[in-house]
């Protein structure tokens, strides 16, 4: 556990270094978040960081939530093995490889449609729904696989329209499971470089690439600024989805003591 805290906390006092040292501490000062904040290459990787991981994260909770009943809803067990099996693949397969692989599709796309510039915020949109989407999917099932199957059906048995039973009985079960796919996928594009950087083209770039480029220079402490907020942001979100976790293990905790009450009253 020190071992891996430990490099975080070195950079997060060394972000409030006075001086340029990565050696010695001098003094306090909070002059490298100001730099970083009039710094507008990064401003921009940045926001363009941002607005990748939203949209992305939003796809794959719309595409990975659909996914999820689909593959729920699968009566034959082999059909539903293989389709496991289709969505574990990019969580196991090496990043350099899915990296690779999507920008040989990419260009080879482009090439038909004869576009010479076709990497930029589309293929790394693309890119990272795809990648983003089995942990939609696996966060979502479990919570489907606790909601009764007789609940739905007896919706539709009293005229409830297919739909709507989703939205009024299977939805609110299964919420929580698809908020906490979607800040696992909010994270897991925030913080992506190996397959972004074989994706990404020179007009839009992401912070992780930009970082890179400009440590292979030297490292500056504006980047240890930079990167103890991002250290905060992903910690804040991890929080947030271990109390949305927490509290929906207590509603359903709740929910089973009721049931159990009702049993023996019965």
């Amino acid at each position: 556990m020190l071992f891996l805290y430990a490099p975080m906390l070195v950079m997060v006092v060394f972000s409030f270094n006075s001086a340029s040292s990565t050696g010695v501490f001098q003094g306090f000062s909070t002059k490298w978040y100001g730099e970083l904040m009039n710094d507008s290459v990064t401003l921009q990787a940045l926001s363009n960081t941002l607005v990748l991981a939203v949209v992305s994260s939003l796809i794959a909770m719309v595409l990975g939530t659909l996914a999820a009943v689909g593959i729920h809803s699968m009566r034959k067990k082999w059909v539903k093995t293989s389709a496991m099996t289709v969505t574990n693949i990019p969580m196991v397969n090496p990043e350099i490889v899915t990296g690779v692989s999507m920008m040989l599709l990419f260009v080879f796309v482009g090439k038909l449609v004869g576009a010479s510039d076709v990497l930029g915020f589309p293929t790394l949109l693309i890119a990272h729904v795809t990648f983003s989407l089995p942990y939609v999917i696996l966060s979502v099932l479990p919570k489907l696989r606790q909601t009764d199957r007789n609940l739905s059906e007896a919706a539709q048995d009293l005229g409830c329209p297919p739909l709507t039973a989703f939205f009024k009985v299977i939805l609110p079960n299964i919420t929580s499971g698809i908020v906490t796919g979607l800040i696992m996928a909010f994270t897991l594009s925030l913080d992506d470089f190996i397959i972004s950087y074989f994706v990404s083209g020179p007009k839009f770039q992401t912070l992780p690439i930009v970082i890179f480029s400009m440590t292979k220079k030297k490292v500056k402490p504006d980047m240890y600024a930079l990167s103890t907020l991002m250290f905060l942001a992903v910690l804040l979100l991890l929080v947030l989805m271990n109390v949305l976790q927490a509290r929906a293990e207590k509603k359903e905790k709740q929910a089973l003591r009721a049931k159990t009450e009702k049993g023996i009253e019965r």
